[in-house]
């Protein structure tokens, strides 16, 4: 597909999910899984998720740059290694899972564990839990699986970091890196074995480039005015909507 046969339509979504995937890397989490489930009406589902890949990684380029100094670094090198394990078992499921049953199961993985965060919220969990091999190796297995087959990790990985008791700012930053580095492991395979990326909708993607970049900076200048306890609750209620979201 080309960047002469989109329709308006497909255009106005395009620009729009980039304006939301600037927004939700500047720390507004959540959107961005709004735009997958955006995107996914108006393109070809599998080849959706190429062009919404390219808008991330630009994305988190930004991101990155921005809270560099804020990474929580022993988080990030806890959940790398399940997080490659993930990706490689949804490079080799992709192409046969169902999507239906595959946003269902998501979805209400999704919503279990918001309840345990809220129940958290109360009772803390300790930090010698949030760390244990365990846990911490099925965040990263399932953030990476998730991000593989829908780019959709961004609730599964904003569960554990809320879990993790991270200050915003290192929240941010530890996202930001997190996936800026699963992403430029998964682009590989979305050229060469999905075919999902390729010249044309890398030509696509920089069109909407401009709005990813006003987005990013539109969230910012939000961010700033948010207090730790509200975006906790932020990050939770439109996760739990994404999640509703995936089920219907």
């Amino acid at each position: 597909m080309s960047w002469t046969e989109l329709t308006y339509w497909q255009w106005t979504l395009l620009c729009t999910g980039g304006m939301l995937i600037g927004m939700a890397k500047a720390g507004l989490k959540g959107l961005g899984l709004i735009v997958v489930v955006l995107l996914a009406q108006v393109f070809p589902a599998k080849y959706s998720t190429g062009l919404v890949l390219l808008l991330l990684m630009a994305a988190d380029l930004m991101a990155v740059v921005y809270y560099r100094r804020d990474a929580h670094w022993p988080v990030v090198w806890r959940l790398m290694p399940p997080a490659l394990l993930g990706i490689f078992l949804g490079v080799w499921m992709g192409e046969s899972m169902d999507d239906l049953t595959f946003r269902r199961v998501l979805a209400w993985v999704i919503i279990v564990g918001l309840v345990m965060i809220i129940g958290m919220e109360y009772r803390p969990p300790s930090q010698r839990v949030v760390r244990h091999p365990i846990v911490s190796g099925l965040a990263g297995l399932a953030g990476g699986f998730t991000t593989m087959v829908g780019n959709a990790a961004g609730p599964v990985m904003s569960l554990y970091l809320l879990a993790a008791q991270l200050p915003k700012l290192a929240f941010l930053g530890t996202s930001a890196w997190f996936f800026l580095l699963m992403n430029w492991v998964k682009l590989p395979f979305h050229i060469w074995s999905w075919r999902t990326v390729s010249v044309q909708s890398f030509w696509i993607d920089v069109f909407a480039l401009p709005f990813v970049a006003i987005g990013f900076f539109a969230g910012i200048r939000i961010i700033r005015w948010i207090p730790d306890k509200a975006f906790r609750y932020f990050v939770m209620i439109v996760t739990a909507i994404a999640a509703v979201r995936m089920l219907v």
